[in-house]
């Protein structure tokens, strides 16, 4: 039981201190890798989030509002299915981004600075071991895609 306690500690604690390094942006923890994901490929439909962050659509669709209100990216209806819409970001989310990453890296260093290259390298692929047992026993279509998707 002790792993189940420290993954939900170490999880909640990482994500309150994303969420006070984001604060001057005005996003929080979640946000934050929606907005990295629509950086990196513009006109990403928002259906195609959903296939990249497996969450429930509602997430999305909060996230996506969230990130609209405050500035941050534009929605398009695509012009063949004017059901979807095409997801942009604007000039301050580009001008944040870079910030962003940084925030990602230095925590990530943060979490890892007390372990050897080899033993980072160890950590990772065991928490990447177990994420995908877990989502395969819960019988996640495209399971292998998520972690594809992670280690981009």
């Amino acid at each position: 039981m002790k792993l189940l306690k420290w993954l939900s500690v170490t999880d909640r604690f990482t994500k309150a201190y994303l969420d006070e390094q984001m604060a001057p942006f005005g996003i929080n923890s979640s946000q934050h890798m929606y907005l990295l994901k629509i950086c990196a490929q513009p006109g990403i439909s928002q259906d195609s989030l959903l296939n990249s962050f497996y969450v429930h659509p509602s997430n999305i669709v909060r996230m996506i509002a969230a990130l609209e209100k405050r500035g941050y990216i534009t929605r398009t209806p695509c012009q063949q299915d004017k059901r979807t819409w095409l997801l942009y970001p604007t000039e301050l989310a580009l001008s944040i981004v870079d910030d962003i990453k940084r925030i990602c890296r230095e925590t990530e260093t943060l979490l890892l600075e007390e372990f050897s290259a080899e033993e980072q390298i160890a950590v990772e692929n065991a928490l990447w071991q177990m994420g995908k047992r877990i989502t395969q026993k819960l019988h996640i279509e495209r399971a292998e895609d998520i972690y594809d998707d992670i280690n981009k």
